[in-house]
């Protein structure tokens, strides 16, 4: 089947994808519920007893809603960070939810690892969570990187994504509809820090600037339901990728949260 990558759901609700070779198939994040995860798992043509791993980013319940019970129902090694399983399993506790993972991998930041076939390498995001990461997946020759969930993009994270074919990045909110719209303050600072959530704008800052311009695929993810506009989004990123805009012919796409996206299949 090749390489595969299906988001089934991106935004503050839920977020959920699929990163998978011929060999072997991955969960990104588990932040809708297990019956919906296994329809859109199949509706974008994976068989969900047929996952290898779950890989969590961090402990935030828009990311780890599902988890609890698709860990027992698919028996699945679930691969998280210390610091990440230990801020989980606070908030399990104080939900009188399950704390304990019946298969835990760990992992810290910075390392490279394989699930089956497909090389795995975490590297620290800025965001407001115990440990927070991203991903850059190494598959058949393909470079895929998924980064949400960060306040800005460091050098760090910059070099990380260099030469991906397919890079799925937040563009979480328009600056404006934030600044007018209905969050209270205290929020609207948080979302706005350098550990809350990457804006159009800064998102477009890094396309105009270091994006080296090598995905065949750029998704936008995580877009706020109250704060941003699809197409608001979508402008921002076109008009600040330029010329090479042109090279990516209509391949700027948008994960959505009510629905799985189209798989990106190489």
């Amino acid at each position: 089947m090749g390489v595969r990558v299906a988001v089934l759901a991106s935004g503050s609700r839920g977020n959920a994808a699929v990163v998978a070779s011929a060999e072997t198939t991955i969960l990104v994040d588990a932040g809708i519920s297990c019956r919906e995860t296994f329809k859109r798992l199949r509706a974008a043509g994976e068989e969900p007893e047929k996952l290898d791993a779950i890989l969590i980013s961090h402990e935030h319940s828009d990311h780890v809603a599902g988890l609890e019970v698709l860990a027992r129902k698919l028996k699945a090694p679930v691969f998280m960070t210390e610091m990440t399983r230990s801020a989980w399993r606070r908030e399990q506790r104080a939900r009188g939810g399950e704390t304990e993972l019946a298969r835990w991998e760990p992992f810290p930041a910075g390392a490279t690892f394989h699930i089956g076939d497909i090389a795995v390498t975490a590297f620290t995001t800025p965001h407001d969570a115990a440990d927070p990461v991203g991903f850059t997946f190494r598959i058949e020759g393909v470079k895929v990187g998924l980064v949400t969930d960060l306040g800005y993009v460091p050098s760090s994270v910059r070099q990380h994504l260099k030469g991906c074919d397919v890079l799925l990045m937040e563009s979480n909110h328009d600056l404006e509809m934030l600044r007018t719209g209905p969050y209270p303050w205290s929020v609207k600072q948080r979302v706005m820090s350098r550990v809350g959530h990457l804006s159009n704008d800064a998102l477009a800052e890094f396309f105009a600037g270091d994006y080296d311009g090598s995905a065949a695929f750029l998704v936008l993810a995580h877009l706020s339901e109250q704060n941003n506009h699809p197409e608001i989004a979508r402008g921002a990123a076109e008009q600040a990728l330029g010329p090479r805009r042109n090279l990516l012919l209509n391949r700027v796409l948008l994960a959505r949260q009510d629905a799985g996206m189209e798989p990106i299949r190489l």
